[in-house]
């Protein structure tokens, strides 16, 4: 259905059911006008639905395929949809349709949609959503053909809402309450063929028709619907199918599907051909799609590389639409005229597949292969071009596009999961890329391109989910391999090399990870030019080397240059993630460099960016939202500051669980805002969780390790215990001198709060020492009128005067006045602290890897 399929008068109902329609309606396919029986099956599939108000047990229906289970579940959600005001079905029988079905529904439920969020993302907050029961509580989500129970686990909806789930498999019994669902009745099978078929059929002849087919749904609507095209007469088809079920049996071909359903099937077939044969030429193409609906305009591709049947199909749009109609009509697909789409039955699906010999079973699909192709955009980046991405990824799987060797076929894939990537689809992403690995590497060999290519791509999934080691070993090793077999400067080559700076950061190397990232960005250069986005985002990582060097200066001056590239350019659209990217490290470098006012302007311009363009929770909004808040902080600006920082915690805690590195960013970050407001007990909390963490996602001896550490030293002082926190600071700062040396900004930040330790402890000499080496560091690397130098300064004048050194002290105060005066304000809080006479803390927030 078109606007995100919600419509507001769906296949009408019984008069006596109409008094109300779902707000949301959607994916559910047309009424069977048909439908018959079950009756008692529905009646007590209601009772148990109504049985869960506030916890749900998700039902489950199982029988063999063709009974009518998914007809039963879309019959009950017409039958009862007035009791709701959500109504929405899930293909569940490929894992990685279930999360974007469920992302789909997330603008119905005001939320931000797939196309801007990602599907991930947005799934979750679907979830979310239902399980609160905002804005909708009375729903009902159908998961169709699910398999196994443990896939859907994760992802079944509680709440006040209903699930429901069809299913072949039978250990749903053992997970959720049951209804088992099994042939028609004689009775039901004899009213549904006199309702099928209005005229021309008598009772007598239905029950002879459903004692032969084994009263099955599936084998009853193809004989119905060839009786109602064709006019044949009852004993002339059970005569045919007898004929045809002796020659199966002949034959002694095995089939998981009746003999009867088998026979009813091939008549079918054999009509079809005899009165349309292009009709049997596309239901053959669709076999060898997935079960779920086929767009329309896959069917639109004139390459010479498809054959001439079907190419002289697709060529002429009115033959194209009468043999589509013709499978509608004679029941052998089910067609969506608003969503413009074709399903075929799995089962019969199956049926033609095993008519049809291996070789020609492999030409059809390859050519569904093209078709796939030639369907999907070549920009997978570009959020408008995601639906057709969705609409294609059903059949990725169930049409075997990994056993392709085609050169767009290949590229069709690799697109695919740039498309599950750039959409937030992690998890799907990195089931694709080792699904392709295990299959090209059979075919292709280890070090082929495609190969090499996926294995990058693998690495950058790795980190994503913040498996920073193992990530790391795999990119040194794909790196090696690149660089021997593709060349120094094959595109594959480079993003190893910068995949593998990423991997060096994480590992806390960041000096030979600003190495390799030069390496990267002059090869980039001497290839692509200064106008590529491959450069640009060589720039982008070269500037966090830099800022993790604490040249913030550097990062800022080639991020600038970078921005104003991409807008006079104007490729920003071409990848709106990576340009909102950039404009986010801006606002970072320019926090960094100490203009902390001009980072909330910029701020507050990117994060609005992100969430317009990308949702609330994509991954590089959330790092943006974290970034301003930092910045609002430094500002002076608590209240948003703690507002904003509460918001992202909880979406990356929902997102991506506690131990995600990104996770524990946001719980910094929200930890220090509730110590700058006096709330120590939860900044404790938070902030001693986040230290014991840590080391789970990075080496022991990473720098961010030791950094937060000195931010829990720092509530260990001003809660009163300053020894525990003199030891923190000293095991910190030796671990920051051994790994990054004294003239870092991270070393310096530890050194500040050790001094303040030592000067709570009465040691007011080796305070003053330890403060005034790092306010000569400090006015080295940041400048003097960097805020971390004034609060260098400001401490330093507090140990002066405890010194008695009230000269010198004053000295330094004049300058430091000035400075904050020309800066930050004598407003601003840090400088009320220093007018005060009291020390300043300097906090750490680790910046993204």
């Amino acid at each position: 259905m078109t606007q995100g399929d919600r419509v507001t008068n769906p296949d009408a109902p019984p008069s006596a059911d109409a008094e109300r329609i779902p707000q949301v309606w959607g994916k559910i396919p047309p009424r069977n006008k048909n439908f018959t029986g079950r009756t008692d099956l529905l009646a007590r599939l209601h009772e148990g639905l109504d049985g869960q108000v506030t916890a749900v047990v998700p039902h489950a229906l199982h029988g063999l395929g063709g009974v009518g289970k998914t007809q039963m579940a879309v019959e009950y959600a017409y039958r009862y949809r007035s009791k709701y005001d959500l109504v929405w079905l899930i293909p569940a029988d490929q894992p990685v349709l279930v999360r974007s079905s469920l992302a789909s529904l997330a603008p119905h439920l005001n939320l931000a949609s797939a196309a801007v969020s990602g599907v991930e993302d947005a799934a979750n907050a679907v979830l979310d959503a239902l399980r609160r029961g905002e804005p909708y509580s009375k729903w009902l989500l159908i998961f169709d053909n699910a398999d196994e129970p443990e896939e859907l686990t994760e992802i079944l909806p509680h709440g006040p809402g209903h699930v429901l789930i069809t299913s072949r498999n039978v250990r749903w019994a053992g997970v959720a309450d049951t209804v088992p669902i099994d042939v028609f009745t004689r009775e039901e099978s004899i009213e549904f063929l006199t309702r099928r078929v209005p005229r021309g059929i008598t009772k007598a002849d239905a029950d002879r028709l459903a004692e032969n087919l084994g009263d099955l749904p599936l084998a009853l609507e193809q004989a119905g619907a060839l009786h109602a095209e064709t006019g044949i007469a009852v004993s002339e088809y059970l005569e045919l199918l007898e004929q045809r079920t002796r020659m199966l049996l002949s034959q002694g071909k095995p089939t998981e599907y009746p003999v009867s359903m088998t026979a009813a099937w091939a008549l079918s077939v054999a009509s079809l051909e005899e009165k349309m044969p292009e009709a049997l030429v596309l239901l053959r193409y669709c076999a060898l799609f997935g079960p779920e609906p086929i767009p329309r305009d896959v069917f639109r591709m004139t390459a010479s590389k498809l054959s001439r049947p079907l190419s002289e199909l697709v060529r002429d749009p009115i033959r194209l639409s009468r043999a589509v109609g013709e499978l509608g009509r004679f029941a052998l697909a089910r067609l969506d005229v608003q969503a413009r789409t074709i399903q075929v039955h799995r089962l019969i699906q199956s049926l033609v597949r095993d008519g049809l010999p291996q070789d020609e079973q492999r030409r059809l699909r390859n050519e569904v292969h093209l078709l796939l192709a030639d369907y999907t955009p070549s920009n997978p980046n570009l959020a408008s071009n995601w639906p057709s991405y969705l609409n294609a990824l059903g059949h990725i799987g169930p049409a075997e596009v990994a056993l392709s060797q085609d050169r767009a076929v290949r590229q069709l894939a690799l697109n695919m999961i740039i498309y599950l990537y750039s959409s937030g689809d992690f998890a799907s992403a990195r089931s694709y890329v080792e699904s392709f690995i295990e299959e090209w590497t059979r075919v292709s060999g280890p070090d082929h391109e495609d190969v090499l290519t996926l294995h990058v791509t693998r690495s950058d999934l790795l980190r994503e989910f913040g498996q920073y080691q193992e990530a790391a070993d795999r990119g040194a090793q794909t790196l090696g391999a690149a660089e021997k077999i593709l060349g120094r400067d094959h595109e594959t080559t480079l993003r190893a090399l910068r995949g593998r700076a990423a991997g060096l950061r994480a590992t806390g190397d960041f000096k030979e990870a600003f190495d390799m990232d030069e390496d990267a960005l002059d090869r980039y250069r001497t290839k692509l030019g200064e106008q590529d986005w491959n450069t640009w985002r060589a720039i982008n990582s070269l500037a966090l080397d830099h800022g993790l060097r604490s040249d913030y200066e550097k990062a800022r001056s080639l991020l600038e240059g970078v921005y104003r590239d991409v807008m006079v350019s104007g490729k920003g659209q071409d990848d709106p993630a990576s340009h909102l990217n950039v404009y986010s490290g801006l606002a970072r470098a320019v926090r960094l460099s100490g203009d902390f006012y001009e980072a909330c302007d910029l701020g507050d311009d990117v994060y609005a960016s992100a969430v317009e363009q990308l949702g609330p929770d994509h991954p590089w909004t959330l790092r943006t939202g974290k970034d301003l808040s930092i910045a609002r902080r430094r500002a002076g600006d608590y209240g948003r500051a703690m507002e904003l920082a509460e918001d992202v915690h909880q979406r990356y805690v929902r997102a991506f669980g506690l131990n995600h590195p990104d996770t524990l960013a946001a719980a910094t970050c929200l930890a220090n805002i509730h110590r700058t407001l006096g709330q120590f007990q939860e900044a404790m909390t938070l902030a001693d969780d986040t230290v014991r963490r840590y080391p789970r996602v990075y080496p022991p001896e990473h720098p961010y390790n030791h950094a937060c550490a000195g931010n829990l030293a720092i509530l260990r002082r001003i809660t009163g215990d300053p020894h525990a926190a003199r030891k923190v600071n000293e095991e910190a700062l030796g671990g920051l001198r051994l790994k990054l040396g004294r003239e870092h900004h991270y070393t310096l930040t530890v050194a500040l709060n050790l001094a303040s330790d030592l000067a709570e402890l009465g040691e007011l000499e080796a305070a003053y020492r330890l403060c005034s080496g790092t306010l000569r560091r400090l006015n080295d690397l940041l400048g003097e009128k960097h805020p971390m130098t004034l609060s260098a300064a400001a401490n330093n004048v507090v140990n002066l005067r405890a010194l008695g050194r009230d000269a010198e002290a004053e000295e330094l105060y004049a300058a430091t006045e000035e400075h904050y005066r020309r800066t930050l304000g004598l407003e601003h809080p840090d400088a009320q602290v220093f007018l005060e006479g009291r020390r300043l803390d300097a906090d750490f927030d680790p910046p993204p890897i």
